[in-house]
């Protein structure tokens, strides 16, 4: 790969599990390991990577479609893990033991620095014991991962304004989502709240409010497997967007990540 670029593939993005690689000429990482180490194992091969070259996993909050597989690839690969003081207090029970040597804090607002990738966290509105999410820099060139949020703060909106690509949450469609019968009221409640997860709407809002002229793509993601389908949130984000201005599949590609495959290596 060239110097100047960095390579991504979405390995899982939905309810039952996440999981995003980064890479730049020297580093490698994952955000968040929320599959087995199994299958994080098949979809690495899949996009034609090694997980024996990834050097750290960063959590972002320790719900398990976030964090089920970072005590097994931490044990079995020695890697680094980073995450905030609060993640890793909620995740101790949840990913077994992991030497102390590999534990790593990165609190929100803060930059771990690789040298020629740096690792930005920042503060989100979920219902976790400290959430956080990513945006990845590298040579003028950002990668920005938001997929856990109840809505998009000027703070947060400020922070990630105009990167080069988003993974952003595009969860629900708000009236399948009340109308649904699989899902109770309280459930309907925490998913609408203020600390749960952007309906296709608000991740339309929310891309209106930091998508500039360096973006050149949108991924959706986190769908809910029960309250959304991919035709619906990405219909829905693209009307949005275009109604707004926008030059969705011009000015930037507007694409979709899954559940259950990979997506093919990306570069920026």
């Amino acid at each position: 790969m060239n110097a100047d670029e960095i390579h991504y593939s979405i390995l899982a993005s939905g309810s039952q599990g996440n999981s995003t690689y980064i890479e730049t000429a020297h580093h490698r990482i994952l955000i968040d390991a929320g599959l087995s180490g199994k299958r994080i194992e098949e979809r690495m091969e899949k996009i034609g990577r090694s997980l024996k070259d990834v050097d750290a996993i960063f959590v972002t909050h320790e719900h398990s479609d976030h964090c089920h597989g970072v005590g097994v690839l931490a044990r079995r690969y020695g890697m680094a893990v980073y995450a905030n003081k609060g993640t890793w207090q909620a995740m101790a029970n949840k990913i077994g033991k992991v030497d102390l040597s590999q534990k790593n804090l990165i609190e929100p607002g803060k930059v771990k620095d690789f040298g020629d990738l740096q690792v930005e966290s920042f503060a989100v509105s979920h219902d976790a014991a400290e959430p956080q999410f990513y945006q990845v820099h590298h040579d003028n060139k950002t990668f920005c991962i938001l997929t856990d949020t109840g809505y998009v703060s000027d703070r947060v909106a400020g922070t990630i304004r105009d990167a080069d690509a988003y993974l952003m949450e595009c969860n629900h469609d708000t009236e399948m989502l009340m109308n649904g019968t699989k899902y109770s009221w309280p459930l309907k409640q925490r998913i609408l709240s203020d600390e749960g997860h952007l309906s296709n709407e608000e991740s339309a809002d929310a891309l209106m409010s930091v998508i500039g002229p360096r973006t050149k793509e949108v991924l959706l993601g986190h769908r809910s497997h029960e309250n959304n389908t991919r035709a619906l949130a990405h219909l829905t984000v693209a009307s949005m967007l275009e109604e707004d201005d926008l030059g969705v599949d011009h000015d930037f590609r507007l694409d979709d990540a899954n559940q259950d495959q990979p997506t093919p290596l990306l570069n920026l």
